[in-house]
């Protein structure tokens, strides 16, 4: 894929001029209302050229529930108390099978005995998204309010996490509680894995723990090309809650940050996927 066609699929045309960026952004918008339409619920996206710091989406600025998308800034809090000499990645945590919940596929091995270390905590949890991993990880730090002043942080003046898992999957219409906005994700994704928030080391082990997700193959990496670096994390929740952030990185080309959340459907799983999944291809194939 070469340049014009990547920028194509941005949406963003960095050197096509004003008129031929405006139409791109008509296209873009039509896209993704044309997906929202056939998921038939509220859908968001920010796609955040890092090349330029451009911004372009739908729905940038509304709420939408997390589910759990938070874990990455979890796992990220962590990695910044490592940084500050006030934590360590193997440092073990031991716990009861009383701590266990849905989906929980890689803490229930260890119950009762020797528990997993606090990186191990953080890796399940990105990786598979295992529900006692992520309570067991903001137990550390003094539970979600934390989560909400490591976004402020960042830069991030909307992301907010208030409950546990599974309270917070509720993703209830209207309830701020456990949100996030589309913009307000991209930027503090790009400020955690590509920023200066964390030690080189911290962003690398942010990063290898993004990349080897295993819960994403049906949504933003569907369709990766060959050549292509992607990680991310993936949240769902009740009322058809479907979402995915992360991060692209195209060869020889700065990366992509990418966050999309769909919400209020009551489209089937394969459906939804399948909406998450159109908009990395407009992103990864210009299509």
């Amino acid at each position: 894929m070469d340049r014009r066609t990547f920028n194509s699929g941005l949406g963003l045309l960095l050197a096509t001029g004003w008129q031929a960026a405006q139409a791109q952004k008509i296209e873009d918008d039509d896209l993704w209302q044309q997906i929202e339409a056939g998921a038939g619920g509220r859908l968001g996206v920010a796609v955040l050229d890092t090349a330029t710091g451009a911004v372009a989406g739908h729905r940038l600025d509304e709420r939408f529930p997390m589910c759990s998308t938070f874990k990455w800034l979890a796992a990220a809090l962590v990695l910044q108390r490592v940084d500050a000499g006030q934590e360590r990645l193997d440092r073990r945590i031991r716990f009861g099978r009383e701590v266990l919940i849905s989906h929980s596929p890689v803490t229930e091995r260890h119950a009762g005995g020797d528990g997993m270390t606090l990186g191990a905590l953080c890796e399940a949890t990105i990786t598979t998204s295992d529900n006692a991993a992520a309570n067991l990880i903001l137990e550390t730090f003094g539970g979600p309010a934390a989560v909400t002043r490591y976004a402020r942080s960042l830069g991030d003046t909307v992301t907010r996490l208030d409950r546990t898992e599974p309270s917070l999957n509720e993703a209830r219409p209207g309830d701020p509680r456990d949100t996030t906005s589309p913009r307000a994700m991209s930027g503090s994704l790009r400020a955690a894995v590509l920023g200066e928030s964390l030690s080189a080391a911290g962003r690398g082990q942010l990063a290898q723990w993004l990349e080897a997700t295993s819960t994403n193959g049906q949504r933003l990496r569907a369709d990766l090309p060959a050549g292509w670096r992607m990680g991310s994390k993936t949240g769902t929740g009740a009322r058809g809650t479907t979402n995915d952030v992360g991060v692209f990185w195209p060869p020889g080309r700065p990366p992509v940050v990418v966050a999309v959340y769909l919400t209020e459907t009551r489209a089937p799983e394969a459906q939804r996927n399948a909406a998450v999944a159109r908009v990395a291809r407009r992103i990864t194939h210009g299509a």
